[in-house]
């Protein structure tokens, strides 16, 4: 039988970078296909086309059902794919999203590697939630006590704004809706906000599981990424949503509660341009400078040069031979 090949996969110049493209996507209860360059979402309401060059992250929720060729296409166009649960509330699985080099990822590997190092990464991550103050003399312990400050805080200011009670951060994983509503929210934003901050990671080229805070998870560095933003998206999100809950629903959460604070999030993330912060953020934490030019996805690694041109074949006295053996 002969196959509908589709769009030629599009080489790394042509894709949108992240930093251009939509937050993310969430579906449930539908069929995902491809058609040409653009996933096709079939429910009971028909069908819907999403051009998938402009999507940074597909959260798939129950009931979806995804075809190869979909998958073929969100490959090649490097979109970010995360598995959840119902809601969008609990992290199964994730697809990998495309990336042209190891550049950053051998960084990140060797900060995370050093107790030195390691820690300077953790020191910026700390500096970039206290801007207007100098955390270089705090160790390591003092600046976690400040962080759960600030957090509490900042948990207080939104409670008082809001009129909502807080008693903490109480929910079951396992029972969505027995949590109060601005639990409910704060469990519906993160994932999306996980989900977000690891499709950029990959996107970079970075991996997810080598994090500096948190630690021992594959999805460390994700977390560590998304917790500089909660104090600006997720927490305030999750008291404006609970305080409509109770203006407007009479304290009754809605049946479609998570995908209002989904799409409340969404467009402040858009409002915020977060998407251009995480990957300008990412390259600030693992580099010294700004991205220069793009690197060739492939080389050879040598002892003494550190890395020599792939491509090309050698004589035992490392001159280089006519003829290649290119890595496609």
């Amino acid at each position: 039988m002969q196959s509908n090949t589709g769009m030629i996969k599009p080489s790394l110049m042509e894709l949108p970078q992240v930093s251009d493209r939509m937050s993310f996507i969430y579906l449930e209860h539908c069929v995902i296909n491809r058609e040409d360059s653009a996933v096709k979402v079939t429910d009971m309401d028909g069908d819907v086309c999403i051009p998938a060059a402009a999507i940074t992250t597909l959260l798939l929720g129950p009931g979806c059902k995804i075809t190869h060729r979909a998958m073929e296409l969100i490959g090649d166009s490097g979109v970010g794919v995360a598995w959840v649960g119902e809601h969008g509330v609990r992290y199964y699985a994730h697809g990998r999203a495309l990336n042209s080099h190891t550049r950053l990822l051998l960084k990140q590997a060797e900060l995370v590697t050093n107790t030195r190092k390691h820690l300077s990464v953790v020191r910026k991550m700390y500096q970039m939630r206290f801007p207007n103050e100098d955390v270089s003399g705090l160790t390591l312990q003092q600046l976690r006590g400040r962080e759960g400050s600030r957090v509490r805080t900042t948990y207080r200011e939104y409670s008082k704004k809001w009129s909502i009670p807080w008693k903490g951060r109480e929910y079951d994983p396992d029972d969505f809706m027995s949590g109060t509503p601005v639990n409910q929210a704060l469990s519906a934003g993160n994932v999306c906000l996980y989900g977000l901050a690891h499709a950029v990671i990959c996107a970079l080229g970075c991996s997810a599981g080598l994090g500096f805070v948190h630690v021992g998870h594959e999805c460390s560095f994700a977390y560590d990424i998304a917790d500089l933003y909660k104090a600006e998206t997720t927490i305030p999100i999750a008291f404006e949503m609970a305080a409509k809950v109770r203006d407007e629903f009479d304290d009754k959460t809605p049946q479609d509660f998570s995908g209002m604070v989904r799409r409340r999030l969404r467009d402040e993330i858009v409002k915020m341009h977060l998407l251009e912060r995480m990957v300008r953020d990412i390259k600030y934490l693992l580099s010294d400078s700004e991205e220069g030019e793009e690197e060739k996805a492939v080389y050879l690694w040598d002892n003494i040069t550190d890395r020599v041109e792939n491509g090309k074949q050698y004589r035992e006295n490392g001159v280089e031979e006519d003829g290649s053996d290119d890595h496609e």
